[in-house]
């Protein structure tokens, strides 16, 4: 069992994979729901504005941003960096171009060996299921 420390309330808990304990997650849950309402009325609101009238650190709504759960309107002004690149976007990590040639590099990472390939299509025996004690 692994107790940690909140990173808000500093109250232990039973971490989950979240810095925050179950309380703070879900009052940081009620304050995204928040900043994505105050967007969609607001487009052409600036991230400052956004933080402040929401309560909300700027480094929070970063972290949305990266994790592609907010979007602001290219009207707001908003943009963060491409991580590889350095192109504007906004939202991710990474702009549609880099998305796009990465999933072709990882694509071609993993190459079964043509021998492999072979005996698989063919119905190989030595590709079929074994049992312990039968041929």
């Amino acid at each position: 069992m692994d107790v940690r420390y909140c990173k808000n309330c500093k109250q232990m808990f039973h971490y989950q994979g979240s810095p925050l304990c179950p309380e703070c997650e879900k009052e940081m849950e009620k304050k995204f729901v928040d900043v994505k309402n105050y967007i969609k009325e607001n487009p052409s609101a600036k991230m400052g504005d956004v933080a402040e009238e929401n309560d909300v650190p700027m480094q929070q709504i970063k972290r949305w941003i990266r994790e592609e759960r907010l979007s602001f309107s290219k009207d707001s002004g908003v943009r963060l960096s491409c991580e590889k690149c350095g192109a504007a976007i906004t939202t991710g990590r990474f702009c549609q171009n880099c998305k796009n040639d990465m999933a072709h590099q990882f694509s071609g990472i993993y190459q079964p060996a043509k021998a492999e390939q072979a005996a698989l299509k063919s119905g190989d025996s030595k590709s079929k299921m074994r049992f312990l004690g039968k041929e």
